[in-house]
């Protein structure tokens, strides 16, 4: 299965943006959107029928947006003005993949910007110009293979927040570096020094001291997504991997893994 998802990978590196757009993203279901008459933030629109869209499998740099004490993160003005340029005063369609709405009310789509030059899919577009990251949920998992493809280009050539130490890909090792991240969405690299399963979870351990070392944790509905998908996370002992999500310390600094695709492997051993 690793191997299986790294030459997939690679596969979509090499493909074109409107050929590997309909092959990851064939099973959505389209509807129409309607007109952008404000975009909130970069990721995030507002249609000319009130409908608020939250663009579903990315994160881009956040804004205040009213929230007291919230500081603007790196790169969010231009964020929020890149999305306004591409999507700003036009048509969209949009597709739905998982959960249709979040608990604000707001839509969760892919978004696809009608241009002259044809349908602009707006995450792939945000992410391949380093101006979001792939962010996804247990219940929204359509069309991230692509993503991923984007983020990792944008990555390389250090595009956008990728410039930035804020979004740097933190190392697995350092769990000093990460304990002062807490609270925060992390990368973090690293090789899996043991994988073993506990009391109905299973963990991930990236040093030998368990307790203070980082570790990733995955809970039992997870489980059952990563068995739905032939994935048996047991076999990533020895593995490089990437893993993404929020930071919290127990027992030293830990991410939850909800979903697979919060697991990237960069190598099997």
């Amino acid at each position: 299965m690793l191997k299986t998802s790294l030459v997939h990978l690679a596969t979509l590196a090499m493909l074109s943006a409107p050929a590997a757009a309909a092959e990851a993203c064939g099973e959505l279901r389209m509807h129409p959107g309607g007109v952008v008459v404000e975009v909130t933030d970069g990721d995030t629109v507002v249609l000319d029928s009130g409908l608020v869209v939250r663009m579903i499998g990315t994160q881009a740099p956040k804004l205040p947006l009213g929230r007291d004490g919230f500081e603007t993160w790196p790169l969010a003005p231009e964020a929020k003005a890149a999305l306004e340029a591409l999507a700003l005063n036009r048509t969209v369609q949009l597709g739905y993949g998982g959960e249709t709405v979040d608990r604000y009310e707001r839509a969760l789509a892919h978004v696809f910007v009608e241009t002259d030059q044809g349908p602009v899919w707006a995450q792939q577009h945000m992410v391949a110009e380093g101006l979001a990251r792939v962010y996804s949920f247990p219940d929204n998992r359509s069309c991230l293979d692509l993503l991923f493809a984007a983020e990792g280009r944008a990555r390389l050539a250090g595009l956008g927040i990728w410039r930035n130490s804020f979004y740097s890909v933190r190392a697995a090792d350092d769990p000093g570096d990460l304990l002062r991240r807490v609270g925060g969405y992390e990368l973090v690299e690293g090789r899996v020094l043991l994988a073993e399963r506990r009391g109905g979870r299973v963990y991930l351990n990236f040093g030998r001291h368990w307790k203070e070392d980082f570790t990733a944790v995955i809970e039992a509905p997870a489980l059952r997504l990563f068995a739905g998908d032939g994935f048996d996370p047991l076999v990533l002992e020895g593995a490089l991997v990437r893993i993404r999500g929020w930071v919290d310390d127990r027992d030293g600094p830990r991410i939850e893994i909800t979903h697979p695709e919060q697991i990237e492997v960069l190598a099997t051993r």
